[in-house]
């Protein structure tokens, strides 16, 4: 059984910066894409980014593209999502997830891809 912890979260100003990580434990996820999420109070949880395996292909929501950087380190079993430029409608939870074992080339950006979630990390960003 995996377990991914969020932490980083917090109450920041419009522009400034934040850094999300996500603790993997119970398996080594060498073989897992991962990603982040976010849902917004009264929305639908939604794509933010995502990473391969070995954690040299990504792909980013348009909503944050140029802003946020998703990254992650395979011998420490973590990955990170570090925040710039942030504005006030980055506010949510945000989820980081794993899928199950896939190819190396292989990245979700639907939730139905992922199999293993967190307890989610506040973030709340006023204007």
């Amino acid at each position: 059984q995996v377990t991914l912890v969020e932490s980083g979260g917090g109450l920041v100003q419009a522009g400034d910066s934040l850094r999300l990580s996500c603790a993997a434990s119970g398996r080594t996820l060498t073989q897992n894409p991962m990603g982040w999420f976010r849902q917004a109070p009264g929305k639908e949880r939604e794509f933010v980014a995502a990473i391969n395996s070995r954690g040299d292909i990504t792909n980013y929501a348009d909503s944050v593209k140029g802003r946020f950087t998703i990254s992650r380190d395979i011998a420490q079993n973590t990955m990170t999502l570090q925040m710039n430029s942030m504005k006030s409608e980055d506010t949510a939870v945000y989820y980081c997830a794993a899928a199950d074992s896939s190819g190396h080339y292989v990245i979700y950006r639907s939730h139905n891809g992922y199999k293993y979630w967190g307890q989610g990390t506040q973030v709340t960003v006023s204007s």
